[in-house]
Protein backbone atom coordinates (compact mmCIF):
# COMPACT_ATOMS: atom_id res chain seq x y z
CA UNK A 1 0.00 0.00 0.00
CA UNK A 2 2.86 2.41 0.82
CA UNK A 3 4.33 1.84 -2.64
CA UNK A 4 1.01 2.78 -4.22
CA UNK A 5 0.82 5.96 -2.13
CA UNK A 6 4.38 6.95 -3.11
CA UNK A 7 3.60 6.36 -6.80
CA UNK A 8 0.44 8.47 -6.47
CA UNK A 9 2.41 11.16 -4.61
CA UNK A 10 5.08 11.25 -7.31
CA UNK A 11 2.47 11.62 -10.06
CA UNK A 12 0.75 14.53 -8.29
CA UNK A 13 4.07 16.32 -7.67
CA UNK A 14 5.28 15.89 -11.25
CA UNK A 15 2.00 17.33 -12.60
CA UNK A 16 2.41 20.49 -10.52
CA UNK A 17 3.42 23.62 -12.40
CA UNK A 18 6.09 25.86 -10.86
CA UNK A 19 5.64 28.69 -13.35
CA UNK A 20 3.84 30.95 -10.87
CA UNK A 21 4.73 30.80 -7.17
CA UNK A 22 3.05 32.54 -4.26
CA UNK A 23 4.86 35.17 -2.18
CA UNK A 24 5.11 32.83 0.82
CA UNK A 25 7.17 30.06 -0.77
CA UNK A 26 10.48 31.86 -0.25
CA UNK A 27 9.57 33.13 3.22
CA UNK A 28 9.17 29.65 4.73
CA UNK A 29 12.18 28.11 6.43
CA UNK A 30 11.72 24.61 5.02
CA UNK A 31 14.47 23.28 7.31
CA UNK A 32 12.12 23.38 10.30
CA UNK A 33 11.14 19.95 11.59
CA UNK A 34 7.40 20.68 11.79
CA UNK A 35 5.70 23.32 9.63
CA UNK A 36 2.05 24.34 9.41
CA UNK A 37 0.77 26.27 6.39
CA UNK A 38 -2.61 27.79 7.14
CA UNK A 39 -4.88 29.88 5.00
CA UNK A 40 -8.33 30.35 3.53
CA UNK A 41 -9.75 27.74 1.21
CA UNK A 42 -8.68 28.33 -2.37
CA UNK A 43 -5.63 30.43 -1.52
CA UNK A 44 -3.17 27.88 -2.95
CA UNK A 45 -1.71 26.09 0.09
CA UNK A 46 -1.60 22.68 -1.58
CA UNK A 47 0.05 24.00 -4.74
CA UNK A 48 2.63 25.92 -2.70
CA UNK A 49 3.59 22.78 -0.80
CA UNK A 50 3.81 20.68 -3.98
CA UNK A 51 5.90 23.34 -5.71
CA UNK A 52 8.41 23.28 -2.88
CA UNK A 53 8.74 19.49 -3.21
CA UNK A 54 9.19 19.63 -6.97
CA UNK A 55 11.62 22.54 -6.83
CA UNK A 56 13.76 21.66 -3.82
CA UNK A 57 13.61 17.91 -3.16
CA UNK A 58 14.47 14.73 -5.00
CA UNK A 59 11.18 12.99 -5.85
CA UNK A 60 11.82 9.44 -4.67
CA UNK A 61 10.82 7.07 -1.86
CA UNK A 62 12.08 9.55 0.76
CA UNK A 63 9.22 11.96 -0.05
CA UNK A 64 5.49 11.41 0.48
CA UNK A 65 2.61 13.79 -0.18
CA UNK A 66 -0.85 12.64 0.91
CA UNK A 67 -4.23 14.24 1.48
CA UNK A 68 -5.79 13.48 4.85
CA UNK A 69 -9.07 12.90 3.00
CA UNK A 70 -7.46 9.91 1.26
CA UNK A 71 -9.53 6.71 1.61
CA UNK A 72 -6.41 5.02 3.00
CA UNK A 73 -7.20 6.59 6.37
CA UNK A 74 -10.59 4.89 6.58
CA UNK A 75 -8.81 1.73 7.73
CA UNK A 76 -5.34 2.98 8.69
CA UNK A 77 -3.86 5.50 11.09
CA UNK A 78 -1.43 8.26 10.31
CA UNK A 79 0.96 6.82 12.90
CA UNK A 80 1.06 3.42 11.21
CA UNK A 81 1.66 5.04 7.81
CA UNK A 82 4.55 7.10 9.16
CA UNK A 83 6.11 4.08 10.87
CA UNK A 84 6.14 2.14 7.57
CA UNK A 85 7.30 5.22 5.65
CA UNK A 86 10.29 5.84 7.93
CA UNK A 87 11.26 2.16 7.97
CA UNK A 88 11.46 2.35 4.18
CA UNK A 89 13.69 5.43 4.14
CA UNK A 90 11.10 8.20 4.41
CA UNK A 91 12.48 11.64 5.32
CA UNK A 92 9.92 14.22 4.15
CA UNK A 93 6.20 13.94 4.87
CA UNK A 94 3.63 16.39 3.48
CA UNK A 95 0.08 16.20 4.84
CA UNK A 96 -2.77 18.09 3.16
CA UNK A 97 -5.95 19.21 4.96
CA UNK A 98 -4.82 17.88 8.33
CA UNK A 99 -7.92 19.20 10.12
CA UNK A 100 -9.96 16.56 8.29
CA UNK A 101 -8.20 13.80 10.23
CA UNK A 102 -9.58 12.93 13.69
CA UNK A 103 -7.07 13.26 16.54
CA UNK A 104 -4.56 14.91 14.22
CA UNK A 105 -2.74 16.83 16.96
CA UNK A 106 -2.07 13.79 19.17
CA UNK A 107 -0.66 11.72 16.32
CA UNK A 108 1.47 14.53 14.92
CA UNK A 109 2.90 15.13 18.40
CA UNK A 110 3.78 11.42 18.69
CA UNK A 111 5.37 11.48 15.24
CA UNK A 112 7.36 14.62 16.06
CA UNK A 113 8.71 13.12 19.31
CA UNK A 114 9.45 9.64 17.95
CA UNK A 115 11.04 10.30 14.55
CA UNK A 116 13.86 12.75 15.09
CA UNK A 117 15.00 12.88 11.46
CA UNK A 118 11.59 13.15 9.82
CA UNK A 119 10.47 16.55 8.53
CA UNK A 120 6.72 17.12 8.45
CA UNK A 121 4.80 19.87 6.66
CA UNK A 122 1.03 20.09 6.89
CA UNK A 123 -1.64 22.39 5.49
CA UNK A 124 -4.84 23.26 7.30
CA UNK A 125 -7.76 25.62 7.23
CA UNK A 126 -7.14 29.12 8.58
CA UNK A 127 -9.77 28.19 11.18
CA UNK A 128 -7.50 25.67 12.90
CA UNK A 129 -6.24 26.90 16.28
CA UNK A 130 -2.98 25.06 16.80
CA UNK A 131 -2.28 26.96 20.00
CA UNK A 132 -5.47 25.52 21.51
CA UNK A 133 -5.06 21.99 20.22
CA UNK A 134 -5.71 19.30 22.79
CA UNK A 135 -2.12 18.12 22.55
CA UNK A 136 0.51 20.81 22.80
CA UNK A 137 2.08 21.50 19.43
CA UNK A 138 2.72 25.20 19.98
CA UNK A 139 6.34 24.63 21.07
CA UNK A 140 6.98 22.25 18.19
CA UNK A 141 5.33 23.71 15.12
CA UNK A 142 6.26 26.80 13.09
CA UNK A 143 3.14 28.39 11.56
CA UNK A 144 2.87 30.31 8.29
CA UNK A 145 -0.20 31.98 6.82
CA UNK A 146 -1.00 32.17 3.11
CA UNK A 147 -3.29 35.06 2.22
CA UNK A 148 -5.32 35.65 -0.92
CA UNK A 149 -3.56 36.88 -4.04
CA UNK A 150 -2.34 40.45 -3.90
CA UNK A 151 -2.94 42.70 -6.89
CA UNK A 152 0.75 42.23 -7.77
CA UNK A 153 0.42 38.43 -7.70
CA UNK A 154 -2.77 38.56 -9.74
CA UNK A 155 -0.92 40.46 -12.47
CA UNK A 156 1.98 37.98 -12.35
CA UNK A 157 -0.32 34.97 -12.67
CA UNK A 158 -2.57 36.46 -15.34
CA UNK A 159 -0.02 38.22 -17.53
CA UNK A 160 3.34 36.72 -16.51
CA UNK A 161 4.57 40.20 -15.58
CA UNK A 162 6.63 40.00 -12.41
CA UNK A 163 6.80 43.25 -10.49
CA UNK A 164 8.57 43.87 -7.17
CA UNK A 165 7.01 44.15 -3.72
CA UNK A 166 7.37 47.33 -1.66
CA UNK A 167 7.32 48.01 2.04
CA UNK A 168 4.66 50.40 3.30
CA UNK A 169 7.26 53.03 4.17
CA UNK A 170 8.65 52.85 0.62
CA UNK A 171 5.18 53.49 -0.80
CA UNK A 172 4.52 56.41 1.55
CA UNK A 173 7.86 58.06 0.85
CA UNK A 174 8.49 57.19 -2.80
CA UNK A 175 5.12 56.43 -4.37
CA UNK A 176 5.56 58.99 -7.18
CA UNK A 177 8.67 57.25 -8.51
CA UNK A 178 7.29 53.75 -7.89
CA UNK A 179 3.99 54.36 -9.67
CA UNK A 180 5.78 55.92 -12.64
CA UNK A 181 7.92 52.80 -13.01
CA UNK A 182 4.91 50.48 -12.79
CA UNK A 183 2.85 52.60 -15.19
CA UNK A 184 5.51 52.05 -17.83
CA UNK A 185 4.87 48.28 -17.65
CA UNK A 186 1.13 47.84 -17.03
CA UNK A 187 -2.19 49.68 -16.96
CA UNK A 188 -2.73 49.55 -13.17
CA UNK A 189 -6.28 50.92 -13.08
CA UNK A 190 -7.44 48.37 -15.66
CA UNK A 191 -5.77 45.56 -13.67
CA UNK A 192 -7.21 46.87 -10.39
CA UNK A 193 -10.77 46.86 -11.76
CA UNK A 194 -10.39 43.25 -12.97
CA UNK A 195 -8.78 42.14 -9.71
CA UNK A 196 -11.43 43.51 -7.35
CA UNK A 197 -14.09 41.53 -9.22
CA UNK A 198 -12.39 38.18 -9.88
CA UNK A 199 -8.74 38.18 -8.84
CA UNK A 200 -8.33 37.22 -5.18
CA UNK A 201 -7.99 33.43 -5.59
CA UNK A 202 -5.64 31.59 -7.97
CA UNK A 203 -8.42 29.59 -9.60
CA UNK A 204 -9.54 32.70 -11.48
CA UNK A 205 -7.06 31.50 -14.10
CA UNK A 206 -9.42 28.59 -14.89
CA UNK A 207 -11.98 31.06 -16.27
CA UNK A 208 -13.96 34.05 -15.12
CA UNK A 209 -17.36 32.63 -16.12
CA UNK A 210 -17.25 29.89 -13.47
CA UNK A 211 -15.35 31.95 -10.91
CA UNK A 212 -18.36 33.13 -8.90
CA UNK A 213 -19.75 29.60 -8.69
CA UNK A 214 -16.41 28.22 -7.50
CA UNK A 215 -16.09 30.97 -4.92
CA UNK A 216 -19.57 30.23 -3.56
CA UNK A 217 -18.61 26.56 -3.30
CA UNK A 218 -15.41 27.56 -1.48
CA UNK A 219 -17.42 29.57 1.06
CA UNK A 220 -19.91 26.76 1.63
CA UNK A 221 -17.13 24.20 2.08
CA UNK A 222 -15.38 26.42 4.63
CA UNK A 223 -18.60 26.86 6.62
CA UNK A 224 -20.11 23.41 6.28
CA UNK A 225 -16.97 21.25 6.39
CA UNK A 226 -14.06 23.15 7.92
CA UNK A 227 -15.98 24.81 10.74
CA UNK A 228 -17.72 21.59 11.70
CA UNK A 229 -14.43 19.65 11.58
CA UNK A 230 -12.56 22.10 13.79
CA UNK A 231 -15.23 23.33 16.21
CA UNK A 232 -17.58 20.30 16.19
CA UNK A 233 -20.63 22.47 15.65
CA UNK A 234 -23.88 21.10 14.24
CA UNK A 235 -25.76 22.08 11.11
CA UNK A 236 -28.18 24.28 13.06
CA UNK A 237 -25.25 26.46 14.13
CA UNK A 238 -23.88 26.51 10.58
CA UNK A 239 -27.28 27.80 9.47
CA UNK A 240 -27.06 30.59 12.04
CA UNK A 241 -23.56 31.46 10.83
CA UNK A 242 -24.84 31.72 7.24
CA UNK A 243 -27.70 33.90 8.44
CA UNK A 244 -25.20 36.11 10.27
CA UNK A 245 -22.97 36.33 7.19
CA UNK A 246 -25.91 37.48 5.09
CA UNK A 247 -26.82 40.14 7.65
CA UNK A 248 -23.25 41.44 7.76
CA UNK A 249 -22.57 41.26 4.02
CA UNK A 250 -25.63 43.22 2.98
CA UNK A 251 -24.48 46.16 5.13
CA UNK A 252 -20.68 45.90 4.87
CA UNK A 253 -18.83 47.86 6.12
CA UNK A 254 -21.10 47.02 9.01
CA UNK A 255 -21.29 48.83 12.35
CA UNK A 256 -22.69 46.07 14.53
CA UNK A 257 -25.46 46.54 17.05
CA UNK A 258 -24.79 43.37 19.01
CA UNK A 259 -28.10 43.38 20.85
CA UNK A 260 -30.20 43.68 17.68
CA UNK A 261 -27.99 41.26 15.78
CA UNK A 262 -28.25 38.69 18.58
CA UNK A 263 -32.03 38.91 18.43
CA UNK A 264 -32.04 38.60 14.64
CA UNK A 265 -29.84 35.50 14.64
CA UNK A 266 -31.51 34.12 17.81
CA UNK A 267 -28.32 33.57 19.81
CA UNK A 268 -26.92 35.06 23.01
CA UNK A 269 -24.30 37.83 22.84
CA UNK A 270 -21.28 35.60 23.68
CA UNK A 271 -22.38 33.10 21.04
CA UNK A 272 -22.81 35.83 18.45
CA UNK A 273 -19.32 37.17 19.09
CA UNK A 274 -17.96 33.62 18.79
CA UNK A 275 -19.74 33.19 15.44
CA UNK A 276 -18.21 36.42 14.19
CA UNK A 277 -14.81 35.11 15.23
CA UNK A 278 -15.47 31.87 13.31
CA UNK A 279 -16.20 33.87 10.16
CA UNK A 280 -13.04 35.90 10.65
CA UNK A 281 -10.90 32.79 11.18
CA UNK A 282 -12.36 31.37 7.97
CA UNK A 283 -11.16 34.60 6.30
CA UNK A 284 -14.63 35.54 5.16
CA UNK A 285 -14.89 38.75 7.20
CA UNK A 286 -12.58 41.25 8.92
CA UNK A 287 -13.43 42.64 12.33
CA UNK A 288 -12.00 46.11 12.82
CA UNK A 289 -11.17 47.23 16.36
CA UNK A 290 -9.88 50.37 17.99
CA UNK A 291 -6.18 50.51 18.80
CA UNK A 292 -6.92 50.37 22.51
CA UNK A 293 -9.11 47.25 22.27
CA UNK A 294 -7.96 43.83 23.35
CA UNK A 295 -8.86 41.94 20.19
CA UNK A 296 -8.20 38.58 21.86
CA UNK A 297 -11.24 39.07 24.08
CA UNK A 298 -14.87 38.79 23.08
CA UNK A 299 -15.09 42.51 22.47
CA UNK A 300 -17.50 44.11 20.02
CA UNK A 301 -15.78 45.16 16.79
CA UNK A 302 -16.24 48.75 15.65
CA UNK A 303 -16.77 47.73 12.03
CA UNK A 304 -17.07 44.53 10.03
CA UNK A 305 -15.88 44.20 6.43
CA UNK A 306 -15.96 41.34 3.96
CA UNK A 307 -12.52 39.77 3.78
CA UNK A 308 -11.91 40.75 0.16
CA UNK A 309 -13.69 42.45 -2.73
CA UNK A 310 -14.42 39.17 -4.53
CA UNK A 311 -16.41 37.91 -1.54
CA UNK A 312 -18.18 41.25 -1.49
CA UNK A 313 -19.09 40.78 -5.15
CA UNK A 314 -20.40 37.22 -4.72
CA UNK A 315 -22.16 37.44 -1.36
CA UNK A 316 -23.47 40.99 -1.30
CA UNK A 317 -24.12 42.10 -4.87
CA UNK A 318 -26.63 44.69 -3.65
CA UNK A 319 -23.87 46.35 -1.64
CA UNK A 320 -21.14 46.16 -4.26
CA UNK A 321 -20.61 49.93 -4.43
CA UNK A 322 -17.33 51.61 -5.28
CA UNK A 323 -16.78 53.15 -1.84
CA UNK A 324 -17.13 49.75 -0.20
CA UNK A 325 -14.78 48.21 -2.77
CA UNK A 326 -12.09 50.81 -2.10
CA UNK A 327 -12.10 50.37 1.67
CA UNK A 328 -12.29 46.58 1.49
CA UNK A 329 -9.36 46.43 -0.95
CA UNK A 330 -7.23 48.71 1.20
CA UNK A 331 -7.98 46.77 4.39
CA UNK A 332 -7.35 43.41 2.75
CA UNK A 333 -4.00 44.33 1.19
CA UNK A 334 -2.67 46.22 4.23
CA UNK A 335 -3.72 43.58 6.77
CA UNK A 336 -1.33 41.04 5.30
CA UNK A 337 1.76 43.02 6.30
CA UNK A 338 0.56 45.68 8.76
CA UNK A 339 -1.79 46.17 11.74
CA UNK A 340 -4.94 48.00 10.67
CA UNK A 341 -7.34 49.48 13.21
CA UNK A 342 -10.50 51.56 13.36
CA UNK A 343 -10.16 55.33 13.66
CA UNK A 344 -12.72 57.96 14.64
CA UNK A 345 -10.92 60.64 12.62
CA UNK A 346 -10.17 58.76 9.39
CA UNK A 347 -11.10 55.52 7.63
CA UNK A 348 -8.14 53.57 9.02
CA UNK A 349 -5.11 53.90 11.27
CA UNK A 350 -2.17 51.63 10.41
CA UNK A 351 0.54 50.44 12.81
CA UNK A 352 -0.81 52.92 15.36
CA UNK A 353 0.99 55.61 13.37
CA UNK A 354 -0.35 56.30 9.87
CA UNK A 355 -3.80 57.73 9.16
CA UNK A 356 -5.56 56.99 5.87
CA UNK A 357 -8.65 58.45 4.27
CA UNK A 358 -9.90 56.51 1.23
CA UNK A 359 -11.91 58.05 -1.64
CA UNK A 360 -12.28 58.88 -5.30
CA UNK A 361 -10.04 61.21 -7.32
CA UNK A 362 -11.94 64.25 -6.02
CA UNK A 363 -11.42 63.38 -2.35
CA UNK A 364 -10.33 66.42 -0.32
CA UNK A 365 -7.92 66.63 2.64
CA UNK A 366 -10.15 68.35 5.20
CA UNK A 367 -10.48 65.21 7.36
CA UNK A 368 -6.71 64.84 7.77
CA UNK A 369 -5.55 68.48 7.83
CA UNK A 370 -4.89 68.44 11.60
CA UNK A 371 -3.35 64.95 11.71
CA UNK A 372 0.29 63.94 11.42
CA UNK A 373 1.38 61.06 9.18
CA UNK A 374 -1.91 61.37 7.32
CA UNK A 375 -2.60 60.40 3.70
CA UNK A 376 -5.44 60.57 1.18
CA UNK A 377 -5.67 57.38 -0.86
CA UNK A 378 -7.45 57.97 -4.18
CA UNK A 379 -9.03 55.55 -6.59
CA UNK A 380 -8.85 55.92 -10.38
CA UNK A 381 -5.58 57.88 -10.52
CA UNK A 382 -2.33 56.54 -11.96
CA UNK A 383 0.03 58.80 -10.00
CA UNK A 384 -0.07 60.77 -6.77
CA UNK A 385 1.83 63.62 -5.23
CA UNK A 386 3.04 64.31 -1.66
CA UNK A 387 0.47 62.73 0.69
CA UNK A 388 -1.98 61.82 -2.09
CA UNK A 389 -1.41 58.19 -3.10
CA UNK A 390 -3.09 55.97 -5.73
CA UNK A 391 -5.14 53.17 -4.15
CA UNK A 392 -3.82 50.45 -6.48
CA UNK A 393 -0.18 50.78 -5.33
CA UNK A 394 -1.14 49.22 -1.98
CA UNK A 395 -1.63 45.98 -3.91
CA UNK A 396 2.16 45.66 -4.16
CA UNK A 397 2.92 45.04 -0.47
CA UNK A 398 3.32 41.26 -0.93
Amino acid sequence: MLTDLIIQSKRIIEQTSTKFQRYLINKINWNNKLIAIKGARGSGKTTLMLQHIKKDLKIDQTVLYISMEESYFFNNTLTSLVNEFVLNGGKYLFLDEVHKYPDWSREIKLIYDKYKDLKVVFTSSSILEIQKAKYDLSRRVVEYYLKELSLREYIALKSNINLPTYKLEDILENHTELTETINNKIKPIFEFNKYVATGAYPYFIEGEIEYAKKLKNTINTALENDLTAVYKIDYNMVYKIKKLLYAVSTSSPFKPNIKKLSERIAVARPTLLSLLNYLEKAEIIYQLYRNSQDVSSLAKPEKIFMHNTNLLNVISKNNYNIGNIRETFFLNQLSTTQIVRYSKETDFVVDNKYNFEIGDKNKQQKQIKNLSNAYVVKDNIENGIANIIPLWIFGFLY
